[in-house]
């Protein structure tokens, strides 16, 4: 298979991205390959998923979009039966340029992991650190990928992180590094021990020492003011990626300071052992 090369020097990374729009209008100008406008996607499809983890109280659901050009497959999740079918087959056959200013906001950010991921894999050339997942039941997956996820954070024992996106295995993997933690997300409810769950991130940022946040913020809009807030005050923003996980690691020194990256296919959908990504960036006033 043919590699693209980017243009940019040997030897040298991009540079990181300013914000959201501004690697758009990267892509979209061929900075970092290809004009988007030659890519074709020829599959689109939407992934739906219902779990509740042996010996756990709750549960939850996920869908996600995905698009295909050539061995990349790119995803944003949305909320359950919030996207139209008519999204998926207006995606199939369309050039990347065209979706990228697509109405719907899951189909634009799909269609940026798509094209990151067809030029820049994950691959260590690229940045990226495989660690493994074992095979086995959801619930060991879901946590072997929590200790990969939270062991990104650089904070001293005590320090509080806002989690936005409760995912309980990392709310269990922040308790055992004795980490405290603010659980944030837009459903609210309750964690599995009974914490309450904030529906208003930004309202907690300013009492948090780190962020801890689903690549899902880029579906709703939120990464950007995240972003600007974790670099305006240098606080660590980790972040946990299904969706976005090529589009997150162009933040790094922008903001992110590091990201856990998992493509499609995600830890749930497979009993057998896996991989994900991580990518190690500078943390802003982290303890040495």
């Amino acid at each position: 298979m043919n590699q693209v090369v980017l243009r940019t020097p040997a030897g040298e990374a991009p540079a990181p991205a300013a914000s959201y729009d501004d690697l758009v209008a990267r892509v979209r100008a061929g900075e970092f390959g290809p004009d988007p406008s030659t890519q074709r996607i020829a599959v689109a499809f939407s992934t739906r998923q219902s779990v509740r983890h042996e010996g756990r109280e709750g549960g939850y659901r996920n869908e996600v979009l995905s698009l295909r050009l050539g061995a990349a497959v790119g995803s944003c999740a949305v909320e359950p039966g919030e996207l139209p079918d008519a999204a998926i087959e207006d995606c199939v056959g369309a050039d990347l340029d065209r979706l990228l200013g697509h109405e719907l906001r899951p189909v634009r950010v799909a269609a940026l992991d798509t094209y990151l991921m067809h030029v820049r894999p994950h691959t260590p050339a690229n940045g990226a650190r495989p660690w493994s997942l074992p095979a086995g039941s959801s619930l060991r997956k879901s946590r072997a990928r929590a200790r990969a996820v939270t062991g990104l954070i650089d904070v001293v024992p005590g320090a509080r992180v806002l989690v936005i996106g409760v995912v309980n295995s990392l709310l269990e993997a922040l308790r055992e590094r004795g980490l405290a933690y603010v659980p944030c997300d837009l459903k609210g409810g309750t964690t599995e021990w009974g914490e309450p769950v904030h529906t208003d991130a930004f309202a907690e940022l300013e009492r948090c020492d780190a962020v801890l946040a689903s690549g899902m913020t880029l579906g709703n809009g939120s990464f950007e003011p995240l972003r600007e807030h974790a670099l305006r005050h240098r606080k660590p923003l980790v972040m946990f990626a299904q969706t976005g996980s090529a589009v997150l690691p162009g933040f790094l020194g922008s903001g992110v300071s590091a990201v856990c990256a998992e493509p499609y296919p995600f830890f749930w959908l497979d009993g057998g052992s896996g991989i994900v990504h991580r990518y190690h960036g500078e943390t802003p006033g982290a303890a040495r």
